[in-house]
């Protein structure tokens, strides 16, 4: 019996079925009704030409190439009000996911490739590339000004790598970097509800900029890096502060 090769491309069955094999119950991209709703409240929505509605229906028409370039997907949040207001609940913002690993990963976003690749290169994990020892520096130089300069607040703690406290705390990194006064009101709160709780000194930092580069193997790095720092501390729960 002779072999050959089908050269007859279907093209819905590249990426369409794709999504349906990887999304749980195939993303529901099927039961869309057009109706609207996730472009109605999506704040994406008009940019690049692109909206939720068409972005989904591109794709259940096997438009892959377009679907595969659209610099849509990188506005997209991932907020998932889309989800929120589709009455069929079609997964769109893990379809935008997957697109986005189409996407040679040298050729994503400046920004947040950036972001990323900083949080991967220091144990902070922190998108600006703040070093541990800049981090403890900053929180006790802030923690001795408020003690000195605010009454009331001279027994204020924001405690480092406590053991054994019931919450794990991690920070945006833009605030000890650029607004360090940004952190004392969260101090200030917890203390007055007699909160026991940490910082670590590494995997601190609350952002994960590779999960929106959609580059799995660095979001899992950063995300454990977090998650180690809890578990060496012994803290029952992550406080994600971002």
């Amino acid at each position: 019996m002779e072999s050959f090769i089908d050269l007859r491309e279907d093209r819905t069955k590249t990426f369409k079925n794709r999504l349906k094999e990887v999304l749980p119950e195939g993303g529901n991209l099927n039961l869309c009704l057009t109706c609207g709703a996730c472009s109605a409240g999506c704040p994406a929505t008009g940019l690049e030409g692109m909206d939720p509605r068409k972005f989904v229906r591109m794709i259940a028409l096997g438009m892959e190439e377009e679907v595969a370039s659209t610099p849509w997907v990188w506005m997209c949040t991932m907020c998932q009000r889309c989800i929120h207001s589709c009455p069929m609940k079609v997964n769109i913002p893990e379809m935008v996911y997957q697109v986005r690993q189409m996407w040679p990963r040298e050729k994503r976003p400046k920004g947040i490739l950036g972001s990323c690749d900083l949080a991967l290169r220091n144990e902070s994990g922190s998108a600006m590339g703040t070093p541990v020892e800049d981090w403890k520096f900053v929180v006790d130089d802030v923690l001795a000004e408020v003690r000195q300069k605010q009454p009331g607040w001279e027994n204020l703690e924001a405690p480092m790598d406590k053991e054994g406290a019931f919450f794990c705390l991690n920070q945006n990194s833009r605030e000890p970097v650029t607004e360090p006064e940004e952190m004392v009101p969260l101090w200030k709160i917890l203390h007055t509800v007699g909160t026991d709780w940490t910082y670590p000194s590494k995997g601190w930092a609350g952002e994960n900029y590779c999960m929106f580069l959609a580059d799995e193997r660095a979001w899992e790095h950063v995300v454990r890096n977090t998650a180690e720092q809890v578990d060496r501390l012994g803290s029952k729960v992550l406080l994600n502060t971002e």
